[in-house]
């Protein structure tokens, strides 16, 4: 007899219907370890249950987040109350949360701040020992898985900023017990070879899946190598041991990617803003020098013997002029005060009155005679007219009486 063919929706939802009826996973609460949290755009929360003895999906819907009062971490330890029902797309069963509290730390989160707390005492995160990161490394030592998104991100973004620079991968296991020794050995490996930086990291992942990153082996491995190293390990919220123990801590592999390779285009364009300047500062300090060139040659040209001479050439010329000018004036105002004076002189000259009708009479002596009183009669006397001179003898002296 053949049996009855059911398709893979029937057998789902048959198994879905038989977990609604039990009524104990309609209300069970479930205690577990929190471990590949995350919080959906949407506003769910998928996480998973676990303990030493397995993991149970979860997921808390937007819905029932308002009794959430804190933000559940990797390593938390947390009650879960809810229902156990089927998601009937996958075929696999989860844990619908309806209300979350908090129930202590996980034992993988206590070990990690365990160990965080007595490396911390060692002193392996203090910053006096953090190296800067080369600002143009030309060497990058990559420890990573070979395949992945972390190595294709940090080789895709190395291309675009520097396709001159050499990554060199040390194919690490990132996952499981092997996993920290391994890591170990490709810092150390990479450090031999004389790199200038390295990168160490993961993708993203639970927990469990980065805990290599959380081991003594790798911290002391970043802490003893002399070459800079950059943590990258998981997204941006996972903090691991190794983020604390490295020179610097990049959010995610390409983040490190970008801190540890210089963008090329960035530093041309620098070089070319440099240029510029070098080039605007060059020509205004040639100016600047120029223009002292131009003083200093005129400077040098008013101290030279022949522009001296010239200058005293003016100067003379000058003077010359103006004594030139002042002897002119003075000859001239000579010549105006002789001729004012030649007029005077000449109003009053004896010949100007002679041509007058007038005579000037001198004695025998020459003597001027200007009264009767000086002669007597016989005496012998000089008239003097316009034309000539009359000699004659005094005949006789009258006196008349003169008004004063």
């Amino acid at each position: 007899m053949q049996s009855s063919v059911f398709t893979v929706g029937q057998v789902n939802s048959y198994i879905k219907n038989l977990l609604t009826r039990d009524f104990l996973l309609r209300q069970i609460a479930v205690k577990g370890e929190v471990s590949n949290c995350k919080y959906h755009p949407s506003g769910h929360i998928y996480f998973t249950l676990k303990d030493r003895t397995g993991t149970l999906s979860a997921v808390m819907f937007a819905g029932d987040r308002r009794g959430l009062s804190f933000t559940m971490t990797e390593g938390m330890s947390v009650l879960v109350t809810g229902s156990i029902s089927v998601y009937e797309r996958s075929g696999s069963y989860q844990l619908y949360a309806k209300r979350i509290i908090q129930d202590g730390i996980g034992d993988l989160y206590a070990q990690f701040e365990e160990l965080k707390k007595k490396l911390s005492e060692a002193g392996i995160f203090d910053e006096q020992y953090k190296r800067p990161i080369p600002k143009y490394a030309k060497r990058i030592g990559i420890v990573t898985a070979s395949t992945g998104a972390a190595i294709r991100d940090i080789v895709n973004i190395s291309s675009r900023r520097n396709p001159f620079a050499q990554l060199i991968l040390y194919p690490a296991i990132v996952q499981g017990d092997a996993a920290a020794p391994s890591i170990a050995a490709g810092i150390e490996t990479l450090d031999k070879l004389g790199v200038d930086v390295i990168i160490a990291g993961r993708g993203g992942g639970s927990i469990e899946d980065l805990w290599a990153f959380n081991t003594e082996t790798v911290a002391w491995a970043i802490f003893n190598c002399g070459t800079p190293v950059i943590s990258a390990v998981g997204h941006e919220t996972d903090f691991t041991i190794a983020d604390f123990a490295a020179d610097l801590r990049a959010p995610t592999p390409s983040a490190a990617a970008e801190l540890a390779v210089c963008d090329v285009r960035t530093l041309l364009a620098e070089f070319a803003g440099y240029e510029t300047r070098l080039k605007r500062n060059a020509g205004a300090a040639a100016a600047r020098e120029r223009l002292k060139l131009s003083a200093y040659r005129a400077a040098l040209q008013r101290q030279h013997p022949r522009m001296k001479l010239e200058q005293y050439k003016k100067g003379a010329g000058d003077r010359h002029r103006d004594l030139s000018d002042l002897m002119h004036r003075k000859l001239t105002e000579e010549k105006n005060r002789t001729a004012l004076l030649a007029h005077r002189l000449e109003a009053l000259s004896p010949l100007a009155r002679l041509s007058g009708g007038y005579a000037f009479v001198t004695d025998a002596e020459g003597k001027n005679l200007a009264s009767v009183k000086q002669v007597k009669e016989s005496d012998e006397i000089t008239v003097t007219v316009r034309d000539g001179s009359i000699h004659a003898r005094v005949g006789e002296v009258s006196m008349r009486d003169v008004q004063k």
